[in-house]
């Protein structure tokens, strides 16, 4: 049978000072010597390229009868990406669009068995934002 020392929360506190004083030591030691060092990559942050947030998220406007009726109303329908949720499509109309949605809805269009040639095949899931924005804002398509 294994005996198990058990510690009072005095000394139980003490350990965890013992633990946590020798991290801040360590820590406070290294910024020093990286602050020491010269730096050497000279790229400056214009040249770096950022794609943005939109990058990805939004595929494509849909472009149907029914989402130009509800486009009259500042409704606007897009095919998002699969794995998006609500805020990452709010960032890229923002992004985007320079407009702030009002409310956003996401509506999954389900995956469609085809044949073609004889061979079965299968359409992959889609899913669509449809985004309602302020009456004073608007999205143009060209």
């Amino acid at each position: 049978m294994l005996h198990v020392k058990s510690y009072t929360i005095h000394e139980n506190m003490a350990i965890l000072d013992k633990v946590f004083k020798d991290k801040k030591e360590k820590s406070e030691k290294e910024p020093e010597a990286i602050e020491s060092t010269p730096k050497t990559n000279s790229t400056s942050e214009k040249s770096i390229t950022s794609f943005g947030v939109s990058q990805g998220i939004l595929i494509r406007p849909y472009i149907t009868e029914k989402a130009s009726i509800i486009s009259e109303a500042n409704a606007y329908t897009f095919e998002v990406n699969t794995s998006a949720n609500k805020s990452e499509i709010a960032k890229a109309i923002k992004e985007l669009y320079k407009v702030t949605p009002k409310k956003i809805n996401i509506v999954y269009r389900p995956a469609k068995k085809v044949v073609s040639k004889g061979k079965v095949g299968v359409k992959s899931r889609k899913k669509k934002a449809i985004i309602y924005l302020k009456k004073g804002d608007k999205i143009e398509f060209v």
